[in-house]
């Protein structure tokens, strides 16, 4: 190689002069360079969200079709499961340990109590595994990341709605006739839905790191059922016994209780205003509001580290 190529190829390969002491991200800034897969701005992720809307919801029915694809029932088992779930409850909590003395109309008291809380508990675990048990997807694609949760817990609401075809039929055949009361499930389930939305976004965040925490999941979700008055009414549960205040406040607290009660309350003739905890729409919309938000917002935190590493 002569001395004028050597120099030649010395020179292109260096640097331009200007670009000395600058910095990597100044010199990025001067060419108009842009990091890959940034977290953009939080109204920009929202924008972004809603121009996916259609995927989402595609998404979620093609999961939900998918569930059951191998399974020779087919869909039917997103009846079966909750059904046969509230059979074993009744049997053990209904008829031995005797939960239903004393709670008019038992059998639709513990069918919705199984359905609603079903709703949560299969939002949370499916936003648990949502980035970790999809990997390959979000490796592949840039899309905003909030999409993989969202559609998931849509897709669980899909799944109750189906069922509650179901619950419909029970509820007719244990005598509960269709009141105007009925049309308060709609912002319940409204309430609840952007509940389990934002608590999915959390668990999907956590289990983007840890994916044991899919493992765990199954042990904390059935002790917060036991605490959500399921099988039970928390108020005779705990009528003539010594707890301390803020046990009965937690207790009647508790998010998936107040939804439980909610939905009690809109189907069940039975199940009256006095049973309900004070404030009770308050609650919900105050649990709706704050995990709807903070859900997003700390999941929206770590858009660009989900699928590295």
């Amino acid at each position: 190689m002569s001395e004028t190529t050597h120099d030649s190829a010395v020179a292109m390969s260096a640097p331009p002069a200007s670009d000395e002491g600058l910095s990597p991200a100044q010199r990025a800034q001067k060419y108009g360079l842009a990091q890959s897969g940034a977290r953009p701005s939080l109204p920009d992720y929202v924008r972004q969200l809603w121009q996916r809307r259609h995927f989402i919801s595609a998404f979620a029915s093609a999961k939900l079709t998918a569930q059951y694809s191998q399974a020779k029932l087919g869909q039917v088992w997103q009846v079966a499961t909750p059904l046969l779930n509230a059979l074993v409850y009744y049997l053990i909590f209904g008829l031995l340990i005797g939960t239903r003395k004393g709670v008019p109309d038992f059998v639709p008291f513990l069918v919705t109590g199984v359905f609603i809380f079903t709703f949560t508990q299969s939002s949370v675990m499916a936003g648990t595994r949502a980035i970790s048990g999809n990997l390959g997807l979000v490796r592949a694609l840039h899309f905003p990341r909030a999409c993989l949760p969202v559609s998931f817990c849509l897709m669980q609401l899909q799944q109750l709605l189906f069922s509650m075809g179901v619950l419909v039929l029970i509820l007719l055949g244990f005598g509960q006739m269709p009141t105007w009361s009925w049309l308060l499930v709609f912002p319940a389930l409204t309430l609840q839905f952007v509940f389990n939305t934002g608590l999915a976004m959390v668990m999907a965040r956590l289990g983007s790191k840890t994916p044991d925490l899919a493992q765990l999941m199954p042990f904390i979700m059935r002790t917060w059922m036991y605490a959500s008055g399921v099988m039970f009414s928390i108020d005779l549960i705990l009528k003539g016994k010594h707890v301390p205040h803020f046990v009965e406040v937690l207790l009647n607290g508790n998010p998936a209780a107040v939804y439980i009660d909610l939905m009690r309350f809109a189907l069940i003739d039975s199940f009256t205003h006095k049973q309900l905890p004070p404030h009770v729409w308050a609650f919900a919309g105050g649990w709706a509001l704050l995990m709807g938000v903070v859900g997003f917002v700390y999941f929206w935190k770590a858009e660009e580290r989900y699928g590295r590493g």
